[in-house]
């Protein structure tokens, strides 16, 4: 199979969001003919005028192209868009090959590759970890499930967009691997925003606590940046706390299936969901608000700012 480099390949990208728009414009950067489809089309028009191709439809794009990639919201939004009478099955010639890199169950992945083979479309489960601005650095971590062939062959298109990227296994293992990495993720941010409640209540300085945590060994690299936006009080969404609500509701599925008790997940997931209850266009680290908020902290220091 030959390398999906620049000058063999024609690229299409469905779902141009926060992380697609991203991904889609450092393929571009990379000189890739890349046509572009959202339902958004203000989106796709924004990337045209970057150099893109704006898909009239997604069947369009899929006849177009050699690869194509999406980036889309959740399981229901994948199977609309792949296997619909206009999706990307219908419109894709055999040969195709498919990145799929929504976060979405192993399930939905293995069934959105035997469709593709059915098909003569080879589909790679190809999940994202980092943030939006990895994604436009170019650094993001690239989980991928698959056929060994075509995971290499697309190796120049995940150098466009990745520091790293790994193959885990077959079909379902990356978006396997993306449901244990934001497993840590959110348990990581709810464990954080109660060390850092308990460490305000014994009289620490919530500015000097959240600087030093930050110099220790403790805090992952995905949670090192929202200590420094939380002591400025910015939760605006980086990752939204909705799409990791919608995470922590595949990864319970997932334990539920395979009939693993997640006590820890469970609660983390409980504090994510009062405060999505509040706002859903913020970001997940807002979870220390909401503990700082039920311990009255929150109160306290509104009242003294205010003073």
């Amino acid at each position: 199979m030959k390398r999906f480099s620049a000058d063999q390949v024609k690229v299409g990208f469905i779902g141009l969001g926060n992380m697609g728009s991203r991904i889609a414009q450092r393929l571009l950067d990379h000189g890739y003919h890349l046509s572009a489809f959202d339902a958004d089309r203000a989106k796709a028009q924004a990337m045209a005028n970057h150099g893109g191709v704006m898909a009239k439809n997604v069947r369009e794009l899929a006849r177009a192209s050699d690869v194509v990639l999406s980036c889309l919201t959740n399981d229901e939004a994948v199977h609309t868009v792949y296997t619909g009478p206009e999706g990307v099955f219908a419109g894709a010639r055999p040969g195709t090959v498919v990145l799929e890199m929504s976060t979405i169950s192993p399930e939905s992945s293995r069934e959105l590759h035997r469709v593709g083979a059915r098909n003569g479309i080879e589909v790679l489960d190809v999940a994202i970890s980092g943030s939006t601005p990895a994604a436009e650095e170019g650094i993001l971590t690239l989980l991928a499930g698959g056929n060994p062939e075509s995971f290499h062959a697309a190796e120049p298109i995940f150098q466009a967009m990745a520091k790293q990227y790994y193959l885990l296994g077959g079909p379902g293992s990356g978006t396997a691997m993306k449901l244990v990495v934001n497993t840590l993720l959110g348990i990581g941010m709810q464990a954080i925003a109660e060390a850092v409640v308990l460490g305000e209540k014994a009289g620490l300085d919530r500015e000097r606590l959240l600087e030093v945590l930050s110099h220790t060994a403790l805090i992952a690299p995905a949670h090192m940046g929202k200590l420094a936006r939380a002591a400025r009080n910015d939760y605006s969404p980086q990752f939204p706390l909705r799409l990791m609500n919608k995470d922590f509701q595949l990864i319970l599925k997932a334990a539920a299936q395979e009939h693993v008790p997640m006590p820890a997940t469970e609660a983390a997931f409980r504090v994510n969901s009062d405060e999505l209850a509040n706002s859903e266009e913020e970001d997940f680290s807002a979870v220390l608000r909401r503990m700082e908020e039920v311990t009255g902290i929150g109160a306290t220091r509104s009242k003294a700012l205010t003073s």
